[in-house]
């Protein structure tokens, strides 16, 4: 079994997506394509500092979730908490948070049909309630927009930026692509798959994923990777070891099928 896996989010060579792959026999490649950077903490200072004027604050990731609790370590009374997956409920947890509104599947799209559901169902009221919406710099439309669509006023505000990797060593890449010896690639957001395209060059990353298999963490990320003509397997569930349980899975698969073969 080729046992290569690239791991593209950033982390360091013990970062719990490398330590779940190693644990489960498989050899790590850090392509760190992306990196997430503090922002000026200002307009999230500001909005905090006004917390009581929200109903709802809503989470799309850890890295929001620390942007926060950095400033505000103790969750704000009256103040409802949304959360798009359970890794990001789990961070929210740990940190002493609760959560009341968490979707079945782990994306933006269901998290608004949640609030949707919730709303029809009566037992949350979301016409005029101002939710603040700590997000990246790349942060998609789909919850701002979702959300203002069922009557909500939504402040969104820049919690973290995430950023170009500077770290990534494109002509080590490009040697392991030539080799062909990569199993596996996986890719835990769109701006991963954006900026390893951009990095690699279009050829190169082709023909890496035409050797290789995309495994994506959710809906969002599998549809970057769907748009440049690749068809990614997707994680068990929307976590990163999900996501390592998945790639383990499908290099397992494939190892089997090869050997039927023979």
């Amino acid at each position: 079994m080729n046992t290569r896996v690239v791991v593209t989010r950033s982390e360091a060579s013990d970062g719990p997506l490398s330590s779940e792959l190693r644990n489960l026999g498989l050899s790590v490649l850090l392509w760190p394509a992306v990196t997430v950077e503090m922002t000026e903490t200002g307009p999230l200072e500001e909005a905090l500092a006004n917390i009581n004027s929200f109903q709802w604050i809503v989470f799309a990731s850890r890295h929001a979730v620390a942007a926060v609790t950095e400033l505000m370590a103790t969750p704000p009374a009256g103040v409802r908490i949304a959360a798009v997956g359970q890794a990001t409920a789990q961070v929210l947890r740990q940190r002493g948070w609760p959560v009341d509104l968490l979707p079945t599947e782990a994306n933006a799209a269901a998290l608004v049909d949640a609030f949707a559901t919730a709303a029809s169902a009566a037992t949350i009221a979301i016409q005029g309630a101002r939710i603040l919406f700590p997000a990246s710099s790349r942060a998609l439309p789909t919850i701002a927009a979702g959300l203002k669509q069922l009557g909500a006023e939504v402040i969104q505000v820049e919690a973290y930026r995430t950023e170009s990797s500077g770290a990534l060593d494109v002509e080590n890449c490009r040697s392991w692509i030539a080799r062909g010896s990569i199993g596996a690639v996986t890719f835990a957001s769109p701006s991963a798959v954006d900026e390893l395209e951009h990095a690699l060059g279009k050829d190169d990353f082709d023909r890496l994923l035409s050797a290789a298999a995309a495994v994506a963490i959710g809906p969002t990320t599998a549809r970057a990777l769907a748009e440049r003509g690749h068809t990614p397997a997707m994680a068990e569930s929307a976590t990163l070891q999900g996501l390592a349980h998945t790639t383990h899975r499908l290099l397992q698969t494939r190892q089997d099928l090869a050997d039927g073969e023979l």
